[in-house]
């Protein structure tokens, strides 16, 4: 179970402001979506959950482990997944990111070529193996980041808006992948289609849950909520 308890983030630099006011969340449905504006605090929400961002008072923990504390083991267990998969596809080929993800797993380096082809083989991406990531297109590098996220077998995947930069086609393929993993799954999007896949949305607005509950009825306070801002801004 994640638990958020009076958990917020501040930065002092170059202006004291609140990112995240204090939250006190229980996130244990296996789908979860987190909707918002641009700058609401929604990714840094998502960052809390495996210590890349860590809570400037409160506490967040991963089935009873301090993110702050015992960050390195929350990671075990949480994987975070990126906007851009340039941002972690850090070698030159897929097969060669999967080998990295596992190199903990796998001593020997023949056992760990052999684990990541499979690893590529369960995404559709093996004939890709030894292709150079820039040749890849922004569907398959996003298939290959999931790929090599997941490849130890995490608890919990974390996805900072996984869709965003694709094209439809590629977009529908990853959602569909992200229906059928066995891990809990908590993302951000701005696709409500997207959101409502969940089992549960929050909304977060100027760094605070103003919604928590079924999808639906999220996406249709999100809504209410940009509309009644854009109008507050007056003709364009």
């Amino acid at each position: 179970m994640i638990q958020f308890s009076e958990a917020a983030v501040q930065a002092d630099h170059p202006v004291p402001r609140t990112i995240l006011a204090p939250l006190n969340l229980s996130l244990v449905e296996s789908r979860i979506s987190i909707i918002g504006a641009n700058g609401s605090g929604k990714s840094t929400l998502l960052k809390l959950i495996n210590s890349l961002v860590l809570p400037t008072s409160g506490q967040v923990t991963v089935d009873g482990l301090d993110t702050a504390r015992k960050g390195a083991a929350v990671r075990q267990s949480v994987a975070f997944m990126f906007t851009d998969p340039l941002s972690q596809l850090v070698m030159p080929t897929g097969r060669e990111d999967v080998e990295l993800s596992l190199r903990r797993r796998y001593r020997d380096r023949g056992a760990r070529r052999t684990a990541a082809v499979e690893v590529l083989g369960r995404f559709g991406l093996a004939h890709l193996a030894d292709q150079s990531v820039y040749d890849l297109s922004g569907g398959e590098r996003q298939l290959l980041a999931l790929a090599t996220v997941l490849a130890c077998d995490p608890k919990v995947l974390v996805a900072d808006e996984p869709t965003t930069l694709l094209d439809l086609r590629n977009s529908e393929r990853v959602r569909r992948l992200f229906r059928g993993l066995d891990q809990q799954v908590i993302f951000t999007t701005h696709s409500l289609d997207f959101a409502l896949q969940a089992e549960r949305t929050l909304v977060v607005d100027s760094g605070r849950v103003i919604f928590d509950g079924v999808p639906a009825d999220a996406v249709a306070a999100y809504r209410e909520l940009s509309l009644h801002d854009a109008s507050a801004e007056g003709p364009l």
